[in-house]
């Protein structure tokens, strides 16, 4: 248990953080949703609430309004129950069955070795805290808990939404509690698989890693200079096989296409490895030393192998997957033009992976305009096919716009001035967002987004504030009861 005597909470805060522990001993990684499912419907039984389950694994719990809410118009209160999964090269662990391990370190909450799950672990966690009480006053609640937000959106777009009668909703999936989410991007996955053709080639083997790199997500980190592991191993292919004619063998990189990837692989071969280890060295001083300042851990380590023949990729192929690491776009394509600051349009390559004979590239597409998104899809496609790549899409989510009347923003920046005694950040932000895919579904709907201190999210060092959990809580709670005002 979570050490947290030192913050003098209620029953009702302690409840947020015995529920956001008792979640994270559940394996609840993208694709894996049984269990949690699970979970959810355990707790409605429990405590006698009406539930919804789907084929999709979202559960939908019902409460009804308290004392003094008895003509107040229900509000659905939102998070997604799946997590990023990743993990420390050295740590052992099995997201398929096994939970992940947390701690208390001063005032924010980690996980060895691991991602911690915070994103959007904690909006689960309020949300069963608010429905477990029996003295927190609210208006009926519509608890919408859904599945694989990380890789699409698809519980949110498979679930049903006639069933919600709600015309209000707060999404709990930011990260920043003095900042009020108003907008989002949509986004859309492009997958390359490039057929592999092969060659035998004797020489030595070097096995070169990539890593030390900040990674992080794509959307939220895009703009902050964080090196793409996948396109730095490009760069140092090419540069290697523009100086020093090399044999590929493998690549990857990368496990979440929405995550920027902090490290990437290769297997080459080469006639010559010690000039070829001469060659890394060059390419390390040329090119760390350019993103020392935002990527100061950043490290290339190379271990020479046996000689031998080996089964390379031939010349073509060799080519086409240095091109797709060096050619195709990565990162920030577009910055705003009607919201300083904000990027616009952007991709990730956040999957790099040899599979037999197949080398599989999963690029993660954002855009806050509905029509940049689909242009630079339609580019990503089309360079894949010049790269002889079957090429695919999948997981399209249309753009959350601003709602120029919003009484449920307004409410909410009220409340916050007054605790605060400051006016709130109201932002669009690039990353996607459920509220996306209500928006779009459900005519009407006043919708907003908010959350407590995460960063990291999506790395190993992701982490959540506890002073600023209870803070956003309790902020949510006012929320809540001033909707019958």
């Amino acid at each position: 248990m979570l050490d947290l005597t030192a913050y003098n909470l209620s029953h009702t805060e302690l409840s947020v953080f015995k529920y956001f522990e008792e979640l994270t001993a559940i394996p609840r990684g993208s694709g894996n949703m049984q269990k949690i499912a699970d979970y959810c419907v355990a707790f409605a039984e429990k405590f006698s609430l009406r539930y919804y389950r789907d084929d999709f694994n979202n559960v939908v719990i019902f409460k009804a309004g308290t004392k003094g809410f008895k003509n107040a118009d229900p509000i659905i209160l939102q998070g997604h129950l799946d997590i990023v999964c990743q993990k420390e090269p050295e740590k052992e662990i099995d997201f398929l069955t096994d939970g992940l391990k947390i701690y208390r370190d001063g005032d924010f909450i980690n996980a060895d070795g691991t991602t911690l799950g915070g994103d959007n672990g904690i909006a689960v966690a309020y949300i069963l805290a608010i429905l477990a009480s029996d003295d927190i006053p609210h208006p009926p609640i519509e608890a919408v808990l859904t599945t694989d937000e990380e890789i699409g959106l698809i519980g949110a777009g498979g679930l049903d939404k006639t069933i919600l009668k709600a015309k209000k909703m707060i999404n709990i999936d930011s990260e920043s509690d003095d900042v009020l989410t108003v907008s989002c991007a949509g986004g859309e996955d492009v997958i390359f698989k490039i057929p592999l053709n092969f060659k035998t080639q004797n020489g030595t083997l070097l096995n070169i890693s990539i890593g030390g790199l900040l990674g992080g997500h794509s959307g939220v980190e895009i703009n902050k200079e964080r090196t793409n592991a996948n396109m730095l191993l490009g760069q140092l292919l090419e540069y290697l096989d523009e100086n020093h004619k090399i044999s590929l063998i493998s690549v990857a990189g990368g496990t979440k296409e929405n995550a920027i990837p902090n490290s990437a692989t290769a297997t080459v071969c080469s006639e010559n490895g010690e000039n070829l280890l001469l060659l890394v060295d060059n390419f390390k001083t040329l090119y760390l030393g350019d993103i020392k300042k935002s990527e100061p851990d950043a490290f290339i380590k190379v271990e020479k192998g046996e000689a031998g023949s080996f089964t390379c990729m031939d010349t073509r192929t060799k080519e086409n997957i240095i091109t797709l690491l060096t050619k195709t776009p990565n990162g920030v394509v577009k910055m705003s033009e009607e919201i300083e600051g904000l990027v616009e349009t952007s991709l990730n390559l956040g999957v790099l992976k040899t599979e037999g004979d197949t080398i599989t590239a999963v690029f993660a597409l954002r855009s806050n305009k509905e029509n940049a998104l689909q242009n630079l899809s339609g580019q990503i496609v089309a360079i894949g096919k010049k790269l002889n790549a079957e090429t695919e899409t999948e997981g399209f989510y249309p753009p959350w716009e601003f709602n120029p009347n919003s009484p449920l923003r307004e409410l909410y920046k009220e409340c916050y001035k007054e605790q605060n005694g400051k006016e709130i950040r109201v932002e669009a932000i690039h990353a996607g967002l459920e509220c996306a895919v209500f928006s779009a579904n459900m005519p009407g709907l006043d919708c907003i987004s908010v959350g407590p201190n995460l960063f990291d999210v999506h790395t190993t060092n992701e982490k959540l504030s506890i002073s600023s959990t209870t803070k956003t809580f309790n902020l949510l709670l006012n929320v809540l009861k001033s909707l019958n005002q």
